[in-house]
């Protein structure tokens, strides 16, 4: 059973994770508006508890545009104030609040969060989406850039990724892209690979995931 105290371990997991200072962590104290990201990623838990999803989705770690604003991974301002109706998920109305960070003010939507759930609401599905690194990686002294994660950064995802792993009971773990495939490997988590919508992946993530959540 996924209990509340379950769900506020995993947060003070995130929120007490030490990061490079060119990695941000979203749930940290030390950022006051980092309290309304934990409280999205509450909200966004409890979902899933709720829906026990039989599918994980991991992709490979928060953009500056997606996760690092709303603390919910692979989900935009736009997607997370506006809801994905066909879903029935996110939504102010469902609790989800917005964060104004100085710098980021017109920064709402993210491409790869648009393709991912413009899919899922395609498909009529919900799984559970995570990232391998849950951080957000940047070149330094650039928050508004994104890089890939290194290896001690999805080592240390990993070991987060078994604790949400330990949690829910999956059915299936679809890796997204490079990144996800090769830490889940290395961890030895069984899983499949869809290739990554960004950088002209879209038609083969969307190929790859309708084949493997309508089969």
């Amino acid at each position: 059973m996924i209990t509340d105290d379950k769900i506020t371990a995993l947060i003070s997991t995130l929120a007490t994770a030490e990061t490079a200072d060119d990695a941000y962590n979203e749930y940290a104290d030390t950022n006051p508006n980092n309290a309304i990201r934990r409280d999205n990623l509450r909200i966004y838990l409890e979902t899933m508890r709720d829906r026990m999803p039989e599918t994980l989705m991991v992709m490979e770690a928060p953009g500056y545009r997606g996760c690092r604003l709303t603390g919910v991974p692979v989900t935009s301002r736009k997607v997370m104030l506006e809801g994905v109706p066909e879903l029935g998920i996110f939504g102010e109305d469902n609790g989800f609040r917005n964060v104004d960070d100085d710098g980021f003010e017109r920064v709402y939507g993210e491409q790869s969060a648009t393709i991912v759930w413009g899919t899922l609401a395609d498909l009529g599905v919900v799984p559970f989406i995570w990232n391998t690194f849950p951080f957000h990686p940047h070149k330094k002294g650039k928050p508004l850039t994104n890089r890939k994660p290194r290896k001690p950064e999805t080592r240390l995802g990993g070991d987060i990724l078994k604790q949400v792993i330990d949690l829910w009971n999956f059915q299936q773990i679809i890796a997204i892209g490079n990144v996800a495939f090769d830490t889940m490997t290395e961890f030895e988590i069984e899983c499949v690979k869809v290739r990554h919508p960004a950088q002209g992946g879209k038609n083969d993530f969307v190929a790859g995931l309708t084949q493997l959540l309508q089969s």
